[in-house]
C-alpha cells in the first residue's frame, strides 16, 4: 500500500511541472504574437515618396515617440561610453608613467647594488692586506 502512495507522489510533481511548461510556453508564444501584431506595421517597406503615402498621424506619434527614446538611451549611454573611454585612457596614461618610474627606480636600485658591491670588494681586499701587513709585523 506504501509502494502505491509513493509512486502516485513521485507522479504527482511531474505533472504538475509538465503543466508549468506547457502555461509558460504558451505566455511566452502570445507575447511573441503580441509584439509581433504590435510592430508589424513598423516593418512594412516605405513608400516611394511622402506624398504618396503620408503616415497616419497616431502612426507618426508613435515613431516620433519611439526615435526620441532611442535617442535618449543612446545619447545617454553615448556619453557614460565617452566618459569611461576617457577614464580608461586617463588610467592608461597614469600606469605607463608609473611603468616607466618603477624602470627607473630599479635602474637606480641596480646602480646602487653594483657600487656597493665594489666598495664592499674594495673594503675586503684592503681589510685583507692590513691584515697581511700585520701578520707580517707579528712574525719578524
Amino acid at each position: 500500500m506504501n509502494a502505491t502512495i509513493r509512486s502516485e507522489q513521485v507522479d504527482a510533481p511531474e505533472d504538475v511541472v509538465d503543466s508549468n511548461l506547457a502555461a509558460v510556453s504558451e505566455v511566452e508564444a502570445g507575447i511573441r504574437d503580441f509584439v509581433r501584431n504590435d510592430i508589424a506595421y513598423l516593418r512594412r517597406p516605405a513608400a516611394a515618396s511622402p506624398e504618396t503615402a503620408p503616415l497616419e498621424p497616431n502612426t507618426e506619434a508613435t515613431v516620433n515617440n519611439v526615435n526620441s527614446l532611442i535617442q535618449r538611451v543612446a545619447g545617454t549611454s553615448l556619453a557614460e561610453i565617452e566618459k569611461l573611454i576617457s577614464e580608461l585612457e586617463s588610467l592608461r596614461d597614469l600606469l605607463h608613467a608609473e611603468g616607466q618610474r618603477v624602470q627607473r627606480e630599479i635602474s637606480g636600485y641596480a646602480q646602487l647594488s653594483q657600487a656597493a658591491m665594489k666598495s664592499t670588494r674594495m673594503i675586503a681586499d684592503n681589510v685583507t692586506q692590513w691584515k697581511r701587513a700585520a701578520d707580517g709585523l707579528r712574525n719578524s
